[in-house]
């Protein structure tokens, strides 16, 4: 009898399994694969792809529960090179500069297509080309990260040194330092700088990196033994991901609302230059097709690295960067 009961338990489990489509495992354990996931900036409506897919449930369906890091990038880049946790989202720049000090990375989906950094000026500065900087004081949040390889892969790309102008490292404060005038440009991210200031009445010249050099730009990275212990738990990650990342494509106004949830004080901010922060990053995302890495920027990024010397070796790119969890 208690044979029989237990057989009609697991068939009851399997039929509702069925229905709700997760696998017998989930369903019947409840159980989720928890990560934490460093993020490399506070919380923003830039993050909609990833609000927007743990409030869909994409996570959920596929085993995961996410937990939002708002640590540097580069504190993301050490702790998944260390094994110690299974993804982050960071830079482009930052995999072959890991890989060449030995930190075992691998970048599993292209989040942006397009470099998203930007050099800002107020239009009586009269600066419409990287040329125009030099002599200038530019400010930019330090000598680290995607703003500063950014702008030194822009002047290298026209043979500028740094020292033909003078760099000033302010934080996170660009959209103050160019209002104030205390530099003469700021470089910063399309989706976010710009638009405050052009919501604040300021003319701007833009100089966009993406119009000069094709770059790997913000991603998912995963590191070696994840992929070669667990590809089932990267491949779940990318795809929850990447539902994520389209689904905020498809509806960016109700992904705008999802972001309420996990940006401190949105609802209180101006709300249409929210929006357009939100628009403006998606027309700069990987979508054709989603998740993809194009060769050629990798190429191009370990150039620009060694160039700036922050790399000392060239890498075997094709260890860097997968996209066979995109596919």
């Amino acid at each position: 009898m208690k044979k029989k009961i237990g057989l009609i338990l697991i068939l009851l489990v399997m039929l509702v399994t069925a229905c709700s489509g997760q696998t017998p495992v989930q369903q019947a354990s409840g159980e989720l694969t928890h990560i934490r996931l460093p993020m490399g900036y506070i919380p923003n409506v830039q993050y909609a792809p990833f609000y927007t897919a743990v409030e869909k449930g994409f996570f959920t369906e596929v085993g995961i529960e996410l937990e939002f890091d708002y640590s540097y990038e580069t504190d993301g880049v050490a702790l998944v090179g260390a094994e110690e946790l299974h993804f982050s989202i960071v830079s482009g720049e930052q995999v072959p500069i890991a890989r060449a000090e030995g930190l075992p990375i691998v970048y599993v989906l292209a989040w942006y297509e397009k470099y998203p950094i930007v050099v800002i000026s107020r239009t009586e500065q009269n600066i419409l080309n990287p040329e125009d900087l030099v002599g200038k004081r530019v400010a930019l949040p330090g000598l680290f990260g995607a703003n500063y390889v950014g702008l030194r892969a822009l002047m290298g790309e026209v043979n500028i040194a740094e020292s033909d102008l003078t760099l000033e490292s302010v934080g996170f404060n660009q959209v103050e330092i160019l209002a104030a005038g205390t530099s003469d440009a700021i470089v910063g991210y399309l989706a976010n700088e710009p638009v405050q200031l052009s919501a604040l009445g300021y003319d701007l010249n833009l100089i966009l990196v993406a119009d000069y050099l094709d770059l790997v730009s913000n991603g998912l990275i995963t590191n070696e033994k994840t992929i070669s212990e667990n590809p089932d738990l990267v491949r779940r990650m990318v795809s929850a991901s990447l539902k994520g990342i389209q689904y905020t494509v498809e509806n960016p106004e109700e992904a705008f609302e999802f972001c309420k949830k996990y940006v401190e004080g949105l609802e209180d901010a101006d709300l249409d230059v929210q929006m357009e922060v939100l628009l403006t990053s998606i027309e700069l995302y990987q979508t054709d097709p989603y998740g993809y890495s194009q060769p050629e920027a990798w190429s191009t990024m370990q150039d620009v690295l060694i160039k700036m010397e922050l790399m000392k070796k060239e890498i075997n790119l094709d260890d860097a960067y997968t996209n066979e969890f995109s596919q």
